[in-house]
């Protein structure tokens, strides 16, 4: 979401989210304006795009956001909503496209964009963190953009996957402290991308993002 879009959002819809859905936002001077990130979060409900915006706003922002499901009507307003935001889009099933998501995940980065992602790559079922791909551990080393772990916490007790929606300022969103990986960026500027060395280091990066993610959800209580 460009700069405009992102300032007209927050003002026409930022003060729905704190009445209806989030109660409590702590460690966001971590997002600091000094610099872009790369946000990490877990993902549990379709609320969390939303909250994710929110929290974004009124910044430069890009998701990645998948196009492999939701067909007729459902489908046609996914596209309308990611053409208006965009949405970086990637179809899981198509191994180019999952390489073209990346690459323009990294353009927007280099141009100071934050990149928001769900490392997961789909909406956990039952409320509990997956393992974090390591997509985000190849982001990062191609760009050095620190990557930024938060945890929304009772989005899933208000929208679960598969079922109905309910309003309530329950939400509860923490931010951990930037992190940055020195020696695995150092190590992997002489490696072959396509090297099972450069891909442990992208996996060490994405588990360490995951590990800070995890704590910060048990320390969440909504």
């Amino acid at each position: 979401m460009n700069r405009i879009v992102s300032i007209i959002t927050w003002i026409l819809l930022g003060w729905i989210f704190p009445t209806f859905l989030v109660k409590k936002i702590e460690g966001k001077e971590n997002f600091s304006k000094k610099r872009n990130y790369i946000l990490v979060s877990n993902h549990v409900s379709h609320l969390d795009w939303l909250i994710g915006c929110y929290v974004c706003t009124p910044r430069k922002y890009a998701f990645i956001g998948q196009v492999d499901k939701m067909t007729g009507i459902i489908g046609f307003c996914r596209d309308l909503m990611y053409t208006i935001g965009g949405v970086i889009r990637v179809d899981r099933n198509d191994e180019e496209s999952k390489e073209r998501a990346i690459s323009k995940a990294i353009e927007m980065l280099k141009n100071g964009y934050n990149l928001f992602m769900y490392p997961e790559g789909t909406r956990s079922r039952d409320g509990k963190l997956q393992r974090f791909r390591r997509g985000v551990g190849r982001i990062y080393l191609e760009t050095g953009v620190p990557v930024l772990p938060l945890a929304m916490v009772g989005a899933y007790e208000l929208m679960p996957s598969g079922g109905g929606i309910k309003l309530r300022r329950s939400v509860e969103v923490k931010f951990s402290k930037p992190l940055e990986f020195p020696n695995e960026l150092k190590t992997a500027a002489g490696l072959d991308k396509n090297s099972d060395t450069y891909s442990g280091l992208c996996e060490v990066i994405a588990q360490k993002a995951e590990d800070e993610v995890r704590k910060l959800m048990s320390n969440v209580k909504s």
